[in-house]
């Protein structure tokens, strides 16, 4: 067995016996993670689109048939109902439950979709001797909502989520370069700077995460982030859903390396 691909069953598999939970910042830094969106069958086409005309905040790694609970293009074994280590269940846009299995709600109508993970770009940084504080100090990074609305499909609509990372102008500028390289997994920041102008008003307090510090010599560098997604399908209050619990996302097989665009 492949090392990428042992580390990955590995891990899901701490995941599915209970042994291991929390966020996945910092965890697998090789390999690419994703944020996990499941709906019933009605809503998977107009979500879909909403996914195509928002790629910054949504690129799609792997969407299911109705009822499938594989993607063996992302991992071999991978269960979507068993391999991450904590789940959100939502009804009319409510949270009900945040199980570590979703074996017991699973659906033979549900489609899932895998959505590009910043995560996977931090790796690239960390191998460039950028620091990550969040990733130093154990924590989630940061996300915010903005005042940056996306483009909305059928019940899907609502501002972008970001994630946030302080960084020396060097470190940023370099940053930029090579997140760029990465477009499905976010790609470049949206955003660098006064974070006002997009409607943040305080970085001690986001609205998924871990707050980090921001130092007088760092800039905040923000990335669309895969939260978008969980935030819009909360907003549209569908009858029932399931996401991944924020920070906590699927640890595929691929290398972060297969997503470099160049």
């Amino acid at each position: 067995m492949p090392s990428n691909q042992a580390s990955a069953s590995a891990l899901r598999a701490q995941f599915r016996s209970g042994v291991a939970s929390g966020h996945t910042s910092g965890l697998a830094p090789n390999l690419v993670q994703g944020n996990l969106v499941v709906l019933p069958a009605e809503y998977a086409q107009d979500f879909l689109i909403f996914c195509q005309r928002n790629p910054k905040p949504c690129p799609v790694l792997g969407v299911s048939a109705a009822g499938e609970t594989q993607f063996p293009q992302l991992g071999e074994g991978i269960d979507i109902r068993h391999d991450l280590a904590k789940y959100r269940v939502w009804k009319h846009g409510e949270v009900v439950e945040e199980p570590t299995d979703i074996a017991h709600v699973w659906r033979d109508d549900l489609v899932s979709f895998v959505i590009g993970c910043s995560f996977s770009f931090e790796s690239a940084l960390i191998d460039a001797q950028i620091p990550l504080r969040h990733v130093a100090q154990g924590r989630n990074v940061a996300m915010f909502k903005t005042s940056i609305q996306t483009i909305p499909s059928g019940p899907f609509q609502g501002p972008m989520v970001v994630s946030m990372r302080p960084l020396r102008a060097a470190d940023a500028i370099r940053a930029i370069q090579i997140t760029s390289r990465f477009p499905a997994v976010h790609g470049a920041p949206v955003h660098i700077g006064d974070p006002s102008l997009i409607g943040i008003e305080d970085l001690s307090r986001p609205d998924y995460g871990d707050a980090v510090e921001v130092m007088g010599d760092e800039l905040p560098v923000f990335w669309a982030c895969g939260v978008t997604p969980q935030a819009v399908v909360q907003a549209a209050r569908i009858p029932f859903s399931i996401t991944h619990a924020p920070g906590a996302m699927l640890i595929t097989d691929l290398s972060n390396q297969t997503l470099a665009s160049f």
